[in-house]
């Protein structure tokens, strides 16, 4: 369940398109009119406004927000009101094409693989072709070095999985021991191990992930990772999270968003903006429940000014 919080009575778009408008005319720009409109809409609403924008005043929406907002907070609004699989599109690209790359930097494709489903995906890789002229597989050969996270990424990507609630319990328990043999036998590259991960049902995995917890005392993410400390086993412990328990996951990046010296600005506005739709209240819970904290707290601790304001508001806690 998402948590921005969208008016009872929401005004056409062209009402909306106005007062954006008028937001962004004068001297100075009128930050708080931009959130009332844009954080309070969802997904097909903020289409709606984005075509309507350009229908009545022959100019791009984007072009304005980029022109008149700044900083963490153009890149954030900027971010909510791209359609979601260009959004997705765009972080995967920035990702893959960053100049120092970290295996944290592939966290976002990820994400997109194994907690999106999968016409989410579909949609994904057809606006990153449209947009950049190369599909997301090729950008994996061309900038990922590694031939292991390689084949790993790219099955990921390319997978489309069963969509359906459905779970075979006696399959669950066989896969569990084929993955606890790979794993104690570091066999991470076996085109078995990467099958089942990338093209099993997420309902299916999430029962043999329980059936491994259960036989061999441990989440499978963490023996996955006790395996070694190359960036093959973080990924893959990664992936296994990111199926497992989503909601984990993202609580993780918030935390580490904002833990330490300063803020990590662009994760802590890709789990927020990413997720606001999606499960945000079940990350808010997962988040007190490990942090003993708020998600809140968190936001309200290290950001501040309209970018403060406008990821409070995606968190449905500003009225």
């Amino acid at each position: 369940m998402g948590t921005i919080r969208v008016p009872e009575i929401v005004p056409p778009p062209a009402d909306d398109c106005l007062r954006l408008k008028k937001a962004f005319e004068g001297l100075g720009t009128d930050e708080e009119g931009v959130i009332w409109v844009l954080g309070r809409r969802n997904a097909t609403q903020r289409k709606q406004i984005t075509e309507a924008y350009q229908h009545l005043y022959k100019a791009s929406l984007l072009d304005r927000i980029n022109s008149e907002l700044s900083g963490d907070f153009k890149k954030a609004v900027l971010l909510w009101v791209y359609d979601p699989a260009e959004r997705d599109a765009r972080l995967i690209r920035e990702a893959l094409k960053a100049t120092k790359k970290r295996v944290k930097q592939l966290e976002v494709l990820v994400e997109v693989a194994c907690t999106t489903p999968p016409t989410h995906l579909v949609a994904v890789r057809k606006a990153y072709s449209l947009l950049f002229h190369s599909s997301i597989e090729e950008d994996i050969h061309s900038n990922v070095a590694s031939a292991a996270l390689r084949k790993l990424l790219v099955g990921l990507v390319s997978s489309f999985r069963y969509d359906g609630e459905v779970v075979d319990t006696n399959l669950a328990i066989s896969e569990a021991v084929e993955l606890y043999k790979c794993i104690k036998a570091r066999l991470f590259q076996s085109n078995r191990f990467l099958w089942i991960l990338s093209t099993r049902n997420v309902f299916q995995l999430r029962e043999t992930f329980e059936c491994y917890h259960r036989s061999f005392k441990n989440p499978i993410e963490q023996d996955i990772k006790s395996s070694g400390k190359g960036d093959l086993e973080t990924v893959l412990s990664l992936v296994a999270r990111c199926i497992h328990k989503p909601e984990m996951h993202f609580a993780e990046v918030i935390r580490e968003a904002i833990i330490g010296i300063g803020t990590d600005e662009d994760s802590l506005t890709r789990a927020i903006v990413t997720r606001a739709e999606v499960d945000m209240v079940k990350i808010k819970t997962a988040y007190s429940e490990m942090y003993k904290s708020t998600v809140e707290s968190a936001v309200d601790g290290d950001t501040s000014g309209d970018y403060k304001a406008f990821l409070m508001t995606l968190l449905g806690t500003r009225l």
